[in-house]
């Protein structure tokens, strides 16, 4: 069965001096959420990013990817941490996504958990474009 999910954003002025808001998503987890050009393009976030909201959907679908991975493989890990870092060039747009996954997993060796890792989640594969994306794997 499909599903949807729906994000809505408001924005209100030019690129440079305007600024938006994400009003409620479908959930509902996602409440208001402010965003603005500077927030995207410098290092000094106060509100949150596109980049900021693809890391957190790429973390969280990867997790998801690697523990339905390794419970096929009857190897259900006990925890997963995963970062994902989404590096964004004005100019350029994203060029840069690095995954960091640390897991514990009992009965699973390092060359096993890096070969669960390697599968695909559907965020992985939407974000195919991306000139860079790396992995490291390890376990805990």
């Amino acid at each position: 069965m499909a599903t949807d999910r729906r994000a809505e954003v408001v924005w209100q002025g030019s690129l440079r001096e305007g600024s938006g808001t994400i009003v409620p998503t479908t959930s509902g987890a996602i409440g208001e959420q402010p965003v603005t050009w500077v927030n995207r393009s410098e290092d000094a976030p106060t509100a949150t990013s596109p980049e900021e909201l693809i890391a957190a959907a790429h973390a969280s679908c990867f997790s998801m990817s690697l523990s339905g991975a390794l419970a096929r493989a009857e190897t259900p890990p006990t925890d997963l941490r995963t970062s994902a870092t989404v590096t964004f060039q004005p100019g350029e747009g994203i060029t840069k996504i690095a995954l960091t996954v640390e897991g514990t997993v009992p009965g699973v060796e390092g060359e096993g958990f890096m070969q669960a890792a390697k599968e695909s989640c559907p965020v992985s594969k939407a974000l195919t474009s991306v000139p860079e994306i790396t992995l490291e794997a390890r376990l805990t």
